[in-house]
């Protein structure tokens, strides 16, 4: 990913236009990282296929109270990371999206989508905030979601989580070793109302050791001031009522019905009573996937169960759970974790000696692609060397060369490019579909 300082325009010799670039903190994508971006997109779309889960697009652009409504007003994407402006032309308020799930449910609504029953949806794309750009944290960043819309049971709380770790798995992580899952229960609203009573009588006692954040907190979202970074605030934190210890039996039983399915596949978690998340619309489940190797940027994916939010925006009570994972962090931590990502090349790539056998060539390439065979033809006049040179550059397996002598006998010659004991051959330019696999399964 190539990164930009700033968005000033660089200055240029008089005379000259000042040359113009990307909004700070919105970054560029170049080949060749963009074909780990198609690698990892991939893999996700191959999962989530088998999962049953359905790809949904919603626009980028929404009202800015869809956000407001459903995210929280005193979380801190609404109150200093959104994007939040008025159309000069008609003065609507609209905000470019900050997270998934609120456009997700907002189209269920405007649809009616969900009138036969339940949906397993995903997407993917762009999100904004205006955060303070660094290592694994932009502007716009790209997320891909899960949501799971109408079912109710923890085993569907349980679904989305393990479709994380079959994605680990694909991608070539280890659970335990490069991430490691956290959950917790947030309970239901009456259950949160009687702690975060008794969460902000232990604050208000202790209010002399809480910073400023903390304790403009402390009454309006008290539950995030137990997900502090100070470390001078652990104690408070660590000493605070747990939320686990208000739940009832309804909200025990389900978030024990989660924790069943993970034991009996055998995937490991943390019970972490302290584990919020940023966005009011939770309940019941909440998990984060945590790695050691990204330092502060540690969550790789988070969600939870959102059953008060689809009525929230207008729609019938409709029980939900979902996640959304940051693909920038996911390519950060593969690299960090080691994991090979297959370099997008041609199988085979094609030297054009002379103009002369220049349509012969593009004929015979385009049947190799139409037999599926990868192929980057050399563009323009240069040497034998010069075009052999670009060849084995180009990471293509075959070198086929459009030779005047060969051509004119209806043959081509195909070198391999990447083992020195294999003897060039040649193959006849009127069989290309019978000689194409060879060169696709290579």
């Amino acid at each position: 990913m190539t990164e930009q300082n700033n968005n000033k325009p660089v200055p240029t010799e008089a005379g000259k236009k000042a040359m113009l670039q990307a909004v700070k903190g919105m970054n560029d994508i170049l080949p060749p990282e963009s074909a780990r971006w198609e690698w990892f997109e991939e893999k996700v779309r191959s999962v989530m296929a088998r999962y049953g889960y359905a790809n949904v697009r919603v626009p980028i652009v929404e009202p800015t109270d869809l956000f407001v409504r459903g995210l929280g007003e005193v979380t801190d994407v609404v109150e200093k990371e959104m994007y939040a402006f008025e159309d000069k032309l008609n003065g609507d308020k609209l905000a470019l999206r900050p997270e998934g799930t609120a456009g997700v449910v907002r189209a269920m609504i405007e649809h009616s989508y969900l009138r036969d029953g339940g949906k397993r949806l995903y997407y993917s794309g762009p999100m904004f905030r205006h955060e303070r750009p660094q290592k694994g944290r932009s502007r716009q960043f790209h997320q891909f979601g899960v949501e799971a819309l109408g079912f109710a049971g923890p085993d569907v709380d349980a679904e989305v989580i393990l479709l994380c770790r079959l994605l680990w798995r694909e991608v070539g992580l280890v659970e335990g070793r490069d991430l490691r899952l956290e959950i917790n229960c947030l309970g239901q609203s009456d259950e949160r109302r009687a702690h975060r009573e008794a969460l902000i009588a232990h604050l208000t006692a202790h209010a002399d050791l809480l910073d400023d954040e903390a304790k403009r907190r402390m009454h309006t979202n008290p539950l995030r001031v137990l997900d502090t970074k100070n470390p001078a605030m652990q104690v408070v934190a660590d000493a605070a009522p747990k939320l686990l210890d208000f739940l009832g039996e309804a909200s025990l039983a389900h978030f024990n019905g989660v924790r069943a399915i993970l034991d009996a596949v055998g995937l490991a978690y943390t019970v972490n009573p302290r584990l919020v998340r940023g966005l009011d619309y939770y309940n019941l489940t909440v998990f984060e996937w945590i790695t050691e190797r990204l330092g502060s940027q540690g969550t790789v994916c988070g969600g939870g169960r959102y059953d008060g939010l689809i009525e929230q925006l207008g729609g019938k009570p409709t029980p939900g759970v979902g996640w959304g994972m940051g693909v920038e962090r996911m390519l950060m931590l593969l690299e960090e974790a080691g994991v090979q990502v297959p370099a997008a090349v041609p199988t085979v790539y094609a030297i054009v000696p002379s103009t002369g056998v220049l349509n012969q060539a593009m004929l015979t390439l385009e049947a190799l692609r139409e037999a599926g065979v990868s192929v980057q033809m050399h563009a323009g006049q240069s040497s034998m060397k010069s075009q052999f040179k670009r060849a084995d550059a180009s990471g293509a397996t075959y070198a086929l060369i459009f030779g005047e002598d060969e051509v004119a006998q209806g043959l081509v010659s195909v070198k391999h490019l990447r083992d020195a004991n294999v003897a060039q051959a040649t193959r006849g330019l009127s069989t290309v579909s019978d000689w194409a696999s060879e060169l696709r399964n290579a």
